[in-house]
């Protein structure tokens, strides 16, 4: 009986210790750093691009909505919600390639499934004096005169939100080796039953 009252003060003392939150609080950063790559020529960019801005690469349009990143003390990690599309220039119209969270630590998480193009997070910046650079800042091999931040007025953005696009349906690959069709067997017709009543 004795034992009972001590465990209900000891869980009545612990209880009043307030317990500390687990959840990291991540810091909203204006700027972010970008690597691109084109698959076919093997051209990669490395973008330096404020937040609510839009990067051109090639044929794709990226929308930074935000970038953050957990206290310095915290594991370095950085997150960002961006939104991709690509202009076909032929036709003039737009389509969504990728909306989401992209992580620096863990690329292939939530990354672009694309067959041309691939975009990665590097960092967030701007909070650090020393870490925020001149912008727009580009690395890698030469940019197009087209590359880079893009005005908001000369943007083709598709017409339906990222979770409104309808998957097109690809055609089933036909069989590599076709059965050969069964041969039909020809169906003998039954001989006629004569009436012979009468002959004999």
């Amino acid at each position: 009986m004795k034992w009972r009252f001590v465990f209900l003060g000891l869980f009545l003392c612990l209880g009043s210790f307030s317990i500390p939150s687990l959840a990291v609080d991540y810091e909203e950063y204006p700027s972010i750093k970008l690597r691109s790559l084109d698959k076919i020529t093997a051209r990669t960019l490395t973008f330096d691009a404020q937040v609510s801005n839009t990067v051109k690469f090639g044929d794709i349009y990226i929308k930074i909505q935000t970038c953050r990143k957990p206290p310095p003390v915290e594991k370095k990690e950085a997150a960002a919600f961006l939104q991709i599309w690509q202009v076909d220039k032929i036709k003039k119209e737009s389509k969504w390639i990728f909306s989401g969270w992209m992580f620096a630590s863990s690329p292939a998480l939530s990354g672009m499934n694309h067959s041309v193009y691939d975009v990665w997070v590097i960092d967030c910046l701007g909070k650090d004096p020393e870490a925020m650079p001149a912008l727009p800042v580009i690395v890698g091999d030469e940019a197009l005169p087209d590359e880079g931040t893009v005005p908001e007025e000369s943007i083709i953005k598709p017409d339906v939100a990222p979770e409104e696009q309808k998957e097109e349906k690809k055609p089933e690959p036909e069989p590599r080796y076709r059965s050969k069709p069964e041969p039909q067997i020809e169906s003998k017709p039954e001989p006629k039953e004569e009436n012979i009543e009468g002959i004999y």
